[in-house]
């Protein structure tokens, strides 16, 4: 039979393992990106070309993204068909066109531009632990000047522009497809640097167990 000493041991023991697995389970849990953070099957984009890389190009392209953006989402932001939200974009054509001229003239450019609600060639984007595949999407294009500069998107419908997808990394075909691979054996894990430090974590407090073990039925 267990004396009472040995019984403390024992329930000490089995508290601090279920503890510690509770712990190591929280900790380990693959890093989903948010329900914000993917973009809908049926969605629409926006896309900005800037006429080139200067400073003041890009700058132009900044404030026409930030009043187009607003009024977009104002239109839309209440909307949850999005056939209905095509339709008011379509209509609204022409006030983008009147609302684009305008932050071109108080910016002082005489740049020309062209709107348009079609499908976009996008290219593959790695924003945050997401894979998005490179591909011809929805989206209002909004082509300044010659349209040789850095671009910028973002989602409109649902409205997500408060996430500058823009800012993911670019991927090339063979990053793409090591992604791809990665993406299809552990979906919705962290990157392999993240896997590797959690590997580490785990056979950290497998040690401080195995002292606090050894130390405790000594």
């Amino acid at each position: 039979m267990l004396t009472m000493n040995k019984r403390m041991r024992l329930y000490i023991t089995m508290s601090l393992l279920l503890l510690i697995l509770s712990w190591e389970a929280h900790v380990l849990m693959p890093v989903q990106a948010t329900d914000e953070q993917a973009i809908p099957e049926e969605s629409i984009r926006l896309r900005i070309l800037a006429n080139s890389n200067s400073p003041v190009d890009q700058t132009v392209k900044r404030e026409i993204r930030n009043a187009v953006n607003a009024q977009i989402t104002e239109w839309v932001e209440h909307i949850k068909d999005i056939e209905e939200a095509r339709e008011i974009i379509r209509e609204n054509l022409e006030d983008l066109n009147e609302i684009v001229a305008q932050q071109l003239a108080a910016a002082g450019s005489k740049e020309s531009f062209q709107i348009s609600l079609q499908k976009t060639s996008f290219p593959t984007k790695l924003y945050g632990n997401r894979l998005y595949p490179a591909g011809e999407y929805e989206a209002v294009l909004i082509t300044l000047g010659d349209g040789n500069g850095d671009n910028w998107w973002c989602v409109l419908f649902p409205p997500l522009c408060f996430l500058d997808f823009s800012n993911g990394d670019a991927v090339d075909h063979e990053q793409e497809t090591e992604a791809g691979r990665a993406s299809q054996e552990e979906p919705g894990n962290a990157p392999s640097a993240e896997k590797e430090e959690d590997v580490q974590v785990s056979f950290f407090i497998v040690e401080i167990f195995t002292n606090f073990w050894d130390k405790l039925w000594s």
